[in-house]
């Protein structure tokens, strides 16, 4: 890829281009300053991940930060429809207090490649489908490091959950962020109302706060969270969104979220590590889709789960 953006570098900037049909216009538009990296090159990036990404983000309202002057100047997060979204991305309507609100979805790569014409450099999906908003099928605990936490201490934390959810019957998946942490993720049938998911992940975090206050804590103030780990399970709330995998984020160095195996924690050096610049290497030594298996997992949140983190059903 680096030597066809030096080629696109050295002629005049174009007008627009087509990427698997979808139009980009001002394709030479840098979006990563520190990066050098242009919406075409953005969007090379997702024609590389797109079978690896969309079964877990297509049929989901989507958030999404958009930067169209490119990372660090303006951006803004949006999860209603409003206007100038290409007709790709689907306009869905989601029950809100005051009625139904206009909320976001693709349904396929001409949906990812338009988020990528308007300026999205962060995709965020709920953990429930467009077609039960209700009903969350994915559960997610957020390692969130305070100030002069180690990283290992991070991989630690992960590992406590997995073992812990393990004990519980939940198999679980690991995501680093791009960010400062990981995610772990529990995929669950959808029987469970949002308040259910909340109390059953509310009651986890906690659970590993009693026992090590030291490192955890589940409260988001930051004078807390110095020295030790938020756990955050306030994305498993209602319209509460994480970072997709695969997604860049909009962050200096085009940092991307990505899925591990538990096993690459032995090595893993931090959780921005992958970039939209190292990312097909990466890709091309890995052997297997970590959460390959997710989708065809079957698994509950069991009476013996809840009791198990003292929960009274």
């Amino acid at each position: 890829m680096t030597g066809n953006r030096d080629a696109r570098k050295a002629g005049p900037a174009r007008e627009s281009i087509e990427v698997a049909g979808v139009r980009l216009s001002h394709p030479d538009k840098v979006l990563y300053a520190d990066q050098a990296l242009t919406k075409q090159d953005l969007a090379e990036h997702y024609l590389l991940v797109a079978d690896h990404m969309l079964p877990h983000i297509v049929g989901r309202p989507l958030s999404l930060v958009r930067c169209p002057a490119g990372e660090g100047e303006h951006c803004f997060f949006q999860k209603h429809a409003g206007t100038g979204v290409p007709e790709a991305v689907r306009r869905i309507l989601v029950d809100e207090k005051d009625g139904p609100a206009e909320y976001l979805a693709i349904d396929g790569l001409a949906g990812l490649l338009s988020l990528v014409q308007i300026g999205v450099l962060a995709v965020h999906p709920w953990g429930s489908r467009v077609d039960a908003p209700e009903r969350p099928d994915r559960l997610i605990l957020d390692f969130d490091p305070g100030e002069g936490v180690p990283w290992e201490q991070v991989v630690e934390a992960a590992r406590e959950v997995r073992q812990r959810l393990s004990d519980l019957g939940l198999a679980s998946f690991l995501k680093a962020t791009g960010g400062k942490g990981l995610h772990v993720v529990v995929p669950i049938s959808r029987r469970l109302g949002w308040d259910e998911a909340k109390s059953f992940t509310k009651a986890v975090a906690e659970a590993m706060a009693h026992d090590s206050p030291e490192r955890y804590v589940t409260t988001v103030a930051r004078k807390a969270r110095q020295g030790r780990i938020l756990i955050d399970f306030l994305r498993n709330t209602r319209g509460a969104t994480a970072i997709a995998p695969y997604s860049t984020r909009a962050r200096p160095g085009a940092t991307v979220a990505l899925p591990l195996c538990w096993e690459d924690l032995d090595t893993l050096a931090g959780p921005d590590r992958f970039t939209v610049a190292n990312l097909q290497e990466y890709l091309g030594a890995r052997r297997d889709d970590p959460w390959a298996e997710m989708a065809r997992l079957r698994q509950s949140i069991t009476a013996k789960a809840r009791r198990g983190v003292g929960m009274s059903r």
